[in-house]
């Protein structure tokens, strides 16, 4: 159970913060900054909630928490003495990239092939899941990164790499079941 009486600690003061291990890292770790834009991804989804309803805000919301297991994932490094923890951390598992695929299969069933590429945009919920695409994209690059460096979770990485996709489809679905859908003319503008 997490308890916070006092939010500010003074202790990053010097540009550093804890890991979930204890250990001091620079704010700037490539660790921090994955897990950071984790993070900003799942304000990006609280954004999106605002336009959403139904399904696809039950949806989001198990995504938003889903973001909260990834982030404590990714700040506790050194997963080879998980066994040794004295308590298990949290990982990400292969059932929660299940279920996006799963959902995007679902949500992909009701759309037409596309023919052509979109612009990010449309109805409001749409715009609001772009931005959550390309954020957990970031977040996705950032993780692989820190993955070439150190160790972290295989199924963060395959997590992230289907959110983006999940987060693309959604879009289509809030655009009127791809009705809506604002599609790129190439050279148009010229």
């Amino acid at each position: 159970m997490v308890v916070l009486n006092k939010i500010y600690t003074k202790t990053g003061d010097a540009g550093e913060t804890a890991l979930g291990n204890g250990s001091r890292v620079a704010k700037h770790s490539s660790r921090v900054n994955a897990y950071g834009t984790v993070d900003e991804t799942n304000a990006t989804v609280g954004l999106a909630r605002q336009h959403a309803s139904g399904e696809m805000d039950a949806q989001l919301a198990m995504i938003q928490n889903d973001l909260f297991d990834l982030g404590a994932d990714l700040c506790r490094p050194d997963m080879e003495k998980d066994a040794d923890a004295e308590y298990q951390p949290l990982r990400m598992a292969a059932a929660q990239v299940s279920r996006l695929e799963n959902e995007i299969d679902a949500m992909n069933a009701a759309l037409e092939p596309l023919r052509s590429f979109i612009l990010p945009g449309g109805s409001a919920l749409a715009a609001q899941l772009h931005l959550c695409r390309t954020v957990s994209r970031r977040a996705e690059r950032l993780t692989v990164e820190l993955a070439a460096m150190e160790s972290v979770n295989a199924d963060a990485v395959k997590y992230l790499n289907r959110l983006s996709d999940w987060f693309f489809v959604a879009s289509r679905i809030a655009n009127n079941d791809g009705k809506d859908d604002v599609l790129w003319v190439p050279g148009a503008n010229r």
